[in-house]
C-alpha cells in the first residue's frame, strides 16, 4: 500500500509540474494587470570573484558581481518586461551589488537596498551551496515583503538569493535558477498566494517579440 501511496504522489507531481508549466505565458499575460509580487534570484554571477564577511557593501572588490552572462539576461528579462507593458512599482533588492544591478536591469528603475533581501547565508560557501531554508528569522522578513501588496495597477519586483528565498518559501524552493521568479498574488487580506514560477527561458523566449 505505501508503494501505491508513493506513486500516486509522483503521478500527481507530475501532473502539477506540467500544469504549472503550461500555465506560465497565462501568468505572465496576468502581469499585465499588477497585483503581483515577483521575487526574483540573481542572474549569473563570476565565480571567481569571493564575498568578504562580514559584507562590505561599498566595495565591489570585497563582493561577487554579476557575470558579462548575468548582465545579458537580466536586460532580456527587462526587454520582455517592457516590451509587454508590464507594469514596475516599488523594486527592491539586497543590498549586495549583484542584485541591486540585476534590479536595476530587470526594472529599468533605481531599486531600494533592504536587509531583508540580503544573503541570508552570510557568504558562507555551503550555504550558499546547500540552502536549507532553515533560517526563520530571515523567510519570515523576506515574507513580509512578498505579502506586502502592491501599489495600485502596478507589480512589486524583489531581487535577492537562492538561500533567503528558500528561507522564506522552504528548502524545495532552494533550486531556483538564476533569473528564476516566484510570483505571489497579493489577496485583499491575508497574506499572498503563490501564483507560479517564471524561468529565465521563458522570460528570454518572450524578450523582444
Amino acid at each position: 500500500m505505501n508503494v501505491l501511496c508513493r506513486l500516486a504522489l509522483i503521478v500527481l507531481l507530475a501532473g502539477i509540474s506540467r500544469h504549472a508549466a503550461a500555465d506560465t505565458p497565462d501568468l505572465i499575460s496576468s502581469l499585465k494587470q499588477g497585483g503581483y509580487v515577483l521575487i526574483f534570484r540573481h542572474t549569473a554571477t563570476d565565480d571567481s570573484q569571493k564575498d568578504v564577511y562580514p559584507f562590505k557593501f561599498d566595495d565591489m572588490s570585497a563582493q561577487r558581481q554579476l557575470s558579462e552572462k548575468g548582465r545579458d539576461a537580466a536586460r532580456q528579462i527587462g526587454t520582455a518586461i517592457k516590451d509587454l507593458a508590464i507594469p514596475v512599482g516599488d523594486v527592491y533588492t539586497s543590498r549586495l551589488n549583484r542584485a541591486v544591478e540585476a534590479g536595476k536591469l530587470i526594472s529599468g528603475r533605481e531599486v531600494k537596498p533592504v536587509d531583508a533581501l540580503t544573503d541570508s547565508s552570510n557568504a558562507s560557501a555551503s550555504g550558499m551551496a546547500n540552502p536549507t531554508g532553515a533560517n526563520a528569522k530571515a523567510g519570515q522578513a523576506v515574507r513580509q515583503l512578498v505579502d506586502a501588496p502592491p501599489q495600485a495597477g502596478t507589480n512589486t519586483v524583489l531581487v535577492t538569493h537562492k538561500t533567503n528565498i528558500a528561507d522564506a518559501f522552504g528548502k524545495d524552493a532552494g533550486n531556483v535558477g538564476e533569473g528564476e521568479a516566484f510570483v505571489y498574488k497579493a489577496g485583499s487580506s491575508g497574506p499572498a498566494t503563490f501564483a507560479g514560477r517564471i524561468t529565465l527561458a521563458d522570460w528570454i523566449a518572450k524578450a523582444g517579440r
